[in-house]
Parts: structure tokens; C-alpha cells; sequence
């Protein structure tokens, strides 16, 4: 059973806590802060009952070596803005600077690590790189705390291969993401209706086959429609499509059909020559798609028609936006399914990373959701039913 911080003795200890911190940072100031927030509950709880706290986490993909553009030190500063107190970040993650700056810990003081991904061991898929730099990490601290939800998918050093050395917990946010997610793979109130959507189509297409298992109804658009559209014989335009999706995206077809689902397409989408807010743009039948064009939000009717569904629902989730919400012509269809789900009865669930940064982006208040999670990948790997290292690791005695 997995432990929380309320059951670990935490008091004067050495206590080392992997957060979610891939924040956004331009011009050294961190412009969504969300994440760190969200972080707060359970480093707060440690700094007030005297815990010598030392935050890890990783910022961007660096390559695992130093790269000032992925330096911490921004985020240092907003947590400690946020929490009242003077956050120090360490020039390194396991070298003298760490070594120096967690031996001056107080209790009740918190140091942040510089970016983990700054070592190649973090992210080594050979274990024993990664049980090395795992061992320099075990020995700055005396109790691990995994709140960082967004990277429990991951078998990294600070994730999985720490647990192993460490006595053991998940902090509030872990806690309350897998309470919330398992509400969507156990007794599910019906019908169960998933809205997929986004860019990353390689990364997601993967979780249709789980979710076939799960869902009553699936509704997808964005970019992760073009290969079902492609495989229904329509012509995509210039849309974002790899071709090798469209026979995954047959296959799904054909299993829905056998299995029951409902997988509802697109029927009109909102098309350009090119991707730009100034660009002339008009609506067009999903099946007749311009050469010339790129499709980059669902149309009219397809909103109608998501919205229905989602109003249908007694349980959602929802994991990538319906176009390319970022630039006002085409952000339609994302808030239309944002509003379907928070006008919804049905408890409803946002799958955290591009998602959650629409909703915050768009202006809509998360407390109308049921729950808006902060890993997106983590996430929809947790809804399809996948073991996710970082927790099957918090299990462990």
C-alpha cells in the first residue's frame, strides 16, 4: 500500500522531495507557475513539522550535461516567493555545491538542487548508470518524497531507482492524482466518454488500444484525427499527418467496430493555407479537405456534436486540445469542449500537460472541473492501464 508523507517521521530529517518543475522560463522569470503551486501543499506540511527539506526536479531536455537555458535557479525563486522563504538552488544536483548546501540545512529549511537532467544518469536506460547517480542522491537525504506526478511514468533515477534506496512516500499531489485518476479505471460511472486530442500524435496514439477497453465513447480531433480521417479514405491537405499512424488508426477502427465503441470523428474542420492567426481560414468537410490547406481546429458542427456527447456523459476525460488554441481563430473548438465539460454532471477530468495549459491559458477556472491533473503523458499512461515506475516503486516496502 502506498504511503503518504502523514505516515512517515519527517522531524529533523533529511527529507528529498522530486517535484514537477518543467515549467515555462523566458528571460530568467517563470511565466506559468502553476506547477510550483501545486507543489505547495506538501512543502509546507514538511517545512512545519521541521523537515530539512531538498526539492530535485528537471527543467527541459539538456542533454545531460550543464545548460544555463535549464537552470533551476528561476524556479528557486518563485517557490521561494511563493512560500515566504529564501529557496537556495545549488550549482549542481549531486556534487560539492549540493553537498554544501544541504549540510547547512535547518530544519524547516528548504534547498533546491540544480537540474537533475543536467547528469546523464538520470535519464541512463542503463541501470546501473542510473543506480549510480541514484546512490549520489540517496546519500544527501535520509527520506524520499515522490510528488512530482508528471514524471511517475518515467523510470529515472529520481523517480524509480531512488525508492529502492530510501524510506518511502508520496506526497499529497501523487496521492490525490492517482485517488482522482482511479476513478477512471475502477468502478466507472457510465458512459465513459474520452476526448483525445493535440500535436503529439505518436505519443497518444498508443493509448487508443487501452482506452477501447475502458471507454463507452471516444471523441477525438486535433492533429490525432488526421490518421483516423486518413484511414476512412479522406484526403488530410497539408495537415500534420505520419503516414505510418494511419494503419494503427485503421486497426483502432476496426476494433471499435468489434468491441462497441464509438470512436466520433471530426465532420468539419476550420482549414488554412498556412498556420498564422492572419491567415484567411474557412470551414471544410472533414472528407474534403483542400490540398493546399492544413486543418487547425474542428468546425462548427463538430462542436455541436462533441458537446453533445461530452453532455452525455457521466464520466470524461480529456487529454489534448481540439486545435491550435494558442492563436484566437483557432481556439473554438478547445473552449467549446472545455465549457461542455464544465457545464457537464459528470465528473469530469483533465489530463494535465497541453491540456491544462489551455485551460490556463484560455481563462477557464479549473475548479470546474472535477480534477485537472499536472501530468499529461502520466496521466492518459495511468487511464489506459499502463504500471507506471514511479508508483509501482512507492509500493514497494
Amino acid at each position: 500500500m502506498m504511503k503518504t508523507i502523514d505516515d512517515l517521521a519527517v522531524t529533523g530529517q533529511r527529507v528529498l522531495v522530486r517535484l514537477d518543475l518543467n515549467v515555462p522560463v523566458c528571460n530568467g522569470r517563470v511565466v506559468d507557475d502553476s506547477r510550483i503551486r501545486a507543489s505547495l501543499p506538501t512543502l509546507t506540511a514538511l517545512i512545519s513539522r521541521g523537515a530539512k527539506v531538498i526539492v530535485c526536479a528537471h527543467l527541459g531536455r539538456p542533454g545531460g550535461s550543464p545548460d544555463p537555458r535549464y537552470s533551476l535557479a528561476p524556479v528557486a525563486v518563485r517557490l521561494g516567493g511563493l512560500l515566504g522563504i529564501h529557496v537556495v538552488c545549488a550549482a549542481d544536483s549531486v556534487g560539492p555545491s549540493a553537498t554544501e548546501e544541504v549540510a547547512r540545512l535547518r530544519p524547516g529549511g528548504i534547498v533546491m538542487l540544480e537540474n537533475l537532467r543536467f547528469n546523464e544518469g538520470e535519464t541512463s536506460k542503463d541501470d546501473v548508470r542510473r543506480g549510480q547517480f541514484a546512490d549520489e542522491l540517496a546519500r544527501l537525504a535520509d527520506v524520499y518524497i515522490d510528488d512530482g506526478f508528471g514524471t511517475v511514468h518515467r523510470r529515472h533515477a529520481s523517480v524509480y531507482d531512488i525508492a529502492l534506496r530510501l524510506p518511502h512516500a508520496a506526497g499529497y499531489l501523487v496521492y490525490a492524482e492517482v485517488a482522482a485518476l482511479s476513478r477512471l479505471t475502477g468502478t466507472i460511472r457510465r458512459p465513459y466518454v474520452v476526448v483525445l486530442g493535440g500535436a503529439k500524435v505518436e505519443d497518444k496514439i498508443g493509448a487508443i488500444g487501452g482506452l477501447l477497453n475502458l471507454a463507452d465513447r471516444i471523441v477525438i480531433g486535433g492533429a490525432m484525427a488526421f490518421p483516423f480521417l486518413a484511414a476512412q479514405g479522406h484526403q488530410t491537405g497539408t495537415s500534420l499527418l505520419y503516414p505510418a499512424d494511419v494503419a494503427v488508426a485503421r486497426d483502432y477502427l476496426d476494433e471499435a467496430v468489434r468491441v462497441g465503441v464509438d470512436i466520433v470523428l471530426p465532420s468539419d474542420l476550420i482549414v488554412a493555407t498556412e498556420r498564422g492567426a492572419d491567415a484567411r481560414h474557412q470551414v471544410a468537410d472533414a472528407a474534403a479537405i483542400p490540398p493546399n490547406q492544413m486543418a487547425l481546429d474542428i468546425g462548427p458542427y463538430t462542436v455541436s456534436t462533441f458537446a453533445e456527447v461530452i453532455g452525455a456523459a457521466k464520466t470524461a476525460f480529456w487529454n489534448g486540445p481540439m486545435g491550435v488554441f494558442e492563436l484566437a481563430p483557432y481556439a473554438k473548438g478547445t473552449l467549446a469542449v472545455a465549457h461542455a465539460l464544465t457545464g457537464s454532471s459528470a465528473f469530469t477530468v483533465v489530463g494535465g500537460g497541453d491540456t491544462a495549459a489551455a485551460v490556463h491559458e484560455l481563462g477557464i477556472a479549473a475548479a470546474g472541473f472535477g480534477f485537472v491533473s499536472t501530468g499529461g503523458g502520466a496521466s492518459l499512461e495511468f487511464v489506459e492501464g499502463k504500471a507506471l515506475p514511479g508508483l509501482d516503486a512507492l509500493e514497494l516496502p
